[in-house]
């Protein structure tokens, strides 16, 4: 039996497109597996940001969490409890270190800037802009 025609393209499409799905999939399992491996101090990126928001669990208020729920609202749903993971863990870092008695919109506005790729800064200004937050105290942090 030879393939030919029509049926030989279809067939190599299907090949083409699953191995390019495996790779991408692949792509973020291993990006998942590195921020997982333990660094120096044998503790790795997620288990500090997991140590942030639970020491930080009692600083937060419920507008200060809707806030924050809002503010990750434009991360396509399929990754947004990891960048509401990572945002919170930075902001709680950022609590611990200053030692804040309650996380207030400055930590919480300083945390998502620093939390954020570079790549997404744009729209980051847009969606702060939308909910009237004036980011020129934080112009620094988007360098």
């Amino acid at each position: 039996m030879v393939l030919s025609g029509w049926f030989l393209w279809f067939i190599l499409f299907w090949v083409v497109v699953l191995i390019s799905l495996m790779g991408i999939g692949g792509f973020f399992m291993f990006r998942k597996f590195l921020k997982r491996l333990p660094k120096q101090d044998g503790k790795s990126d997620m288990d500090w940001e997991e140590y942030y928001v639970e020491k930080t669990e009692k600083l937060w208020t419920p507008d200060n969490i809707s806030l924050l729920d809002e503010l990750v609202s434009p991360v396509p749903e399929l990754f947004r409890d990891v960048a509401r993971q990572k945002i919170a863990g930075k902001i709680g870092e950022i609590a611990l270190k200053e030692k804040v008695k309650k996380i207030d919109l400055d930590v919480l506005i300083r945390g998502y800037i620093t939390a954020t790729p570079k790549r997404d800064h744009k729209f980051l200004k847009k969606k702060l802009d939308q909910m009237n937050i004036d980011v020129t105290p934080y112009e620094h942090l988007f360098l």
